[in-house]
């Protein structure tokens, strides 16, 4: 049996845009999608929690609401439940271990909205051991989609591109798996995108040719990289580019304009969790929704 699609459910506007991405991804997968709610008693619960209402209740009353609504749009989903008593972090971390995929709500880590926002996505960003999918507040279905003639979003156009941002040093074939087969699902196209700083020209004594061979090697190493994947996939358009400057920079620019964006993780057990500057900078930045995807 398939693994289901996890979702933290907090009742956040943030979570709940999580809940419906992953109700999706869970139906192009044909799994079920499983929304788990970390519980504990606070002595200082959030102000949206009635007088009349227990703690307790009121965290049953925010997955009920949320598998409900989520039954009427995706009547043919088999939708799974969990509250689970701990802390958020820990629930969810071990929760993610029975799943394909975690998917959570995020603003980035300038704002702070429900459990699942900021420190708490960021935590399990470093530590999980399964992909884990950052979904931000309003997203929509039709976000996914090209524009339309009129310029509006629509589910009735071609799904935007998958971006996977590749670092050629440690490239990850688990997030590049990912992003072919995301991309095949949605019949999208696939972006490779690598970044690279040139050595100095002290450092090459190459002279001025040196930027062009460098740029041609990089080039070169990306599409022997990526050639077995358009084997594997050859209904999916890839297209490659390696380009010079900062590699975070060039993803938020390219991820501007695409569905997805995929980036893997290099698990480091002797350094404790750690996401790395490009991760990190499009946790803050990134509108489209994310996956980072953990690779040894």
């Amino acid at each position: 049996m398939l693994r289901p699609v996890i979702v933290g459910i907090d009742g956040s506007p943030e979570s709940l845009a999580a809940a419906g991405w992953a109700a999706r991804e869970a139906q192009r997968r044909d799994t079920a999608l499983r929304l788990v709610h970390a519980w504990a008693w606070s002595p200082h619960p959030s102000a949206a929690v009635p007088s009349t209402t227990s703690q307790r209740q009121w965290a049953q009353r925010i997955l009920r609401e949320a598998r409900d609504h989520l039954g009427s749009l995706y009547p043919h989903l088999h939708v799974e439940e969990a509250q689970i008593p701990g802390p958020a972090p820990a629930v969810l971390l071990e929760a993610s271990s029975q799943g394909a995929l975690l998917v959570l709500g995020s603003r980035g880590l300038n704002g702070f909205t429900g459990y699942l926002a900021g420190s708490v996505s960021l935590s399990l960003t470093a530590r999980s051991t399964t992909p884990v999918a950052l979904v931000r507040a309003g997203e929509q279905a039709a976000d996914a989609h090209q524009l339309n003639v009129e310029g509006h979003s629509s589910t009735d156009t071609p799904y935007r591109a998958v971006l996977l941002g590749i670092d050629l040093a440690h490239p990850g074939d688990e997030a590049i798996a990912f992003a072919f087969e995301a991309a095949q699902s949605r019949g999208a196209a696939v972006q490779v995108l690598h970044g690279y700083r040139p050595p100095s020209i002290a450092a090459t004594g190459r002279g001025a040719g040196g930027g062009r061979e460098t740029a041609a090697e990089h080039q070169s190493a990306l599409d022997a990289l990526v050639q077995p994947w358009r084997a594997k996939y050859p209904r999916t358009a890839v297209t490659t580019s390696a380009l010079r400057g900062r590699a975070q920079s060039l993803l938020l620019h390219a991820a501007s304009d695409a569905g997805l964006l995929v980036l893997g993780r290099r698990d480091r057990p002797r350094s404790g969790p750690f996401t790395g500057p490009t991760i990190h900078a499009a946790l803050h930045h990134v509108r489209c929704p994310m996956v980072v995807v953990p690779h040894a």
